[in-house]
């Protein structure tokens, strides 16, 4: 049997790392991307049975073609893909700069999009593949502080159940985790803040601020089993598209959702009213 060919989106920490090594464990081949030149050859340079790296920067679609392009030349297909890179951002919306918004959108949106779009002509040709967008709770749920967060995984989760209609019937699979709170560097180095702060938001993103540099290093999600479970999803080949991973995740989502439903039995009779 083929060892499956996974391309794994930022594996220098977090949860990227944790998956590229649980893969590896496993028998199968993990290709991860890092930002940095010398972290692929510091990695590469292990000379790893089942591993490799190439560089790749999620706001630079050309970095993005020549690793696909590589990848494809050298492993001759993308079994499995996962949309893993990506940042945090705290801020109110007020307080969000117009170039920290990009930024934001760019790497967790634009960058998973396009790095989608630019495998999937290898996935068509195979008739198979599957393809992991790692999102959030927060990619469902939105909370004071997270609301340009929030934006970028609520519009990653759009396209991608689009997506996952479309190509249901070639064969290929669409899978959208999200994840709560793991012990990874999220709430640590890798948290963008917003540079203006207004007074008038400290008891909403500015407590969201403060209770996740509190809590950072404490977590409840482990890494290593968030990889496990991850893996264990896509190789039960069910129909899943959307997968909570954590137990505050699905505490916060089953929140949500109790919430929609509320407004829409409140608010039945007044929506009905519209139809001619």
């Amino acid at each position: 049997m083929k060892k499956k060919i996974w391309v794994i989106t930022g594996i220098s920490s977090g949860l990227g790392k944790a998956l590229a090594e649980s893969v590896r464990s496993r028998g199968e081949y993990a290709i991860g991307t890092f930002r940095k030149e010398s972290q692929v050859e510091a990695f590469n340079n292990q000379k790893l049975e089942n591993g490799h790296a190439y560089f790749m920067d999620m706001t630079d679609e050309k970095s993005m073609e020549k690793a696909v392009n590589q990848i494809i030349s050298k492993f001759g297909k993308i079994d499995v893909l996962v949309n893993n890179a990506g940042m945090g951002f705290v801020g109110a919306v007020e307080e969000a700069s117009t170039d920290e918004i990009r930024i934001v959108l760019e790497t967790n949106f634009f960058g998973a999009l396009k790095l989608t779009q630019l495998v999937l002509p290898f996935m068509r040709k195979e008739k198979s593949g599957e393809i992991v967008q790692i999102s959030s709770q927060a990619g469902i749920n939105a909370s004071p502080g997270f609301g340009i967060y929030n934006a970028s995984k609520f519009a990653l989760e759009g396209f991608s159940e689009a997506l996952a209609k479309e190509v249901a019937p070639l064969g290929i699979k669409v899978r959208i985790v999200e994840p709560g709170p793991f012990r990874t560097n999220f709430a640590g180095n890798g948290l963008g803040l917003a540079k203006h702060i207004i007074d008038d938001y400290a008891e909403t993103a500015g407590r969201l601020r403060h209770n996740l540099k509190a809590k950072d290093g404490q977590q409840d999600g482990s890494p290593k089993k968030g990889a496990e479970a991850i893996i264990s999803l896509v190789n039960a080949g069910n129909s899943t598209l959307r997968f909570p991973l954590g137990k505050i995740a699905l505490r916060l989502i089953e929140n949500k959702i109790n919430m929609v439903k509320s407004d829409l039995e409140v608010n039945i009779s007044l929506s009905e009213s519209t139809s001619f």
